[in-house]
């Protein structure tokens, strides 16, 4: 299928599925909706974001879902350190030779680390879904295998449950437990790259709408700034989008904190209500 548009969704925990659906909702505000894409792709919150786009609620119920406290879906409170967790996972992976060096590095501390139930983690990814069946439309779900470090894309010819596929796609190593798929252990596409935009190869137009940003503190094996120049070389048109400066403090110090979704998604929409960046 020819790709003229693609919306990549990247990872940025709870308040980034807050903040992403927001900014959404705002550009729908602004008559710049960009959910039609030809082609989703989603990592890790980004998933989860990807997911609820194709329940066929509309963006204004999505929004309500994660701004109205009495709407939101049950969460397992975690404490989580940005520059701390970062301290660890490089820690875990020190040594490595190679891309995929590093990512069986990371699976295997995924593997190790103690977190709570993969049952009680399923339950909570179910949660956050309107429809628990693949979307008509084409969205594609970026997670890791564990053992050998390969990237595993979900999809509706995938043969896997759509929660499954978040669920693996959100498991954060070291924070949330990998997730069986077909005797298979699978984490966070975010362990690759926290948005995954070179999936979007091909595409003449790609939105990348990135809650962390073109900076972000987390080393991956693709960073975002080098996937861009790459696929900007390629001919393609692509814009990035990253919260601004009352997004970033609505996200505070801990983006895995239920309490972020109200304001991240408040600061989302006043910032989609003001329109794609300039050359967009």
């Amino acid at each position: 299928m020819a790709v003229d548009n693609a919306l990549v969704l990247g990872g940025g925990g709870i308040a980034g599925i807050a903040w992403m659906t927001g900014l959404l909702a705002g550009l729908a505000d602004a008559g710049q909706d960009v959910t039609g894409a030809d082609l989703v792709i989603g990592t890790s919150a980004g998933s989860v974001v990807a997911a609820q786009l194709g329940s066929g609620l509309p963006l204004d119920d999505l929004y309500a879902r994660q701004a109205d406290p009495a709407l939101q879906s049950p969460e397992i409170p975690v404490s989580f350190d940005m520059e701390q967790f970062g301290a660890q996972y490089d820690a875990s992976t020190t040594g490595t030779m190679s891309a995929q060096d590093l990512l069986r590095a990371a699976g295997a501390f995924a593997v190790a680390a103690t977190t709570v139930p993969e049952a009680a983690r399923w339950d909570v990814i179910a949660g956050r879904l309107p429809s628990h069946e693949w979307p008509q439309r084409p969205i594609r779900i970026v997670a890791v295998d564990c053992e050998s470090g390969a990237t595993e894309v979900f999809d509706a010819d995938s043969g896997v449950r759509l929660v499954d596929a978040v669920a693996a796609s959100c498991a954060v190593p070291g924070i949330w437990p990998p997730v069986t798929i077909g005797g298979r252990r699978y984490m966070d596409g975010g362990a690759r790259s926290v948005d995954n935009a070179d999936l979007a190869e091909g595409a003449a137009r790609i939105i990348v709408v990135s809650p962390f940003g073109m900076e972000t503190q987390i080393s991956t094996p693709m960073p975002l700034p080098d996937v861009v120049a790459r696929l900007r070389d390629t001919g393609a048109h692509v814009t990035v989008i990253e919260p601004d400066e009352a997004s970033r403090a609505a996200f505070g110090a801990n983006p895995l904190d239920p309490a972020t979704r109200q304001p991240a998604a408040e600061a989302g929409r006043a910032q989609g209500q003001a329109g794609l960046p300039q050359g967009s």
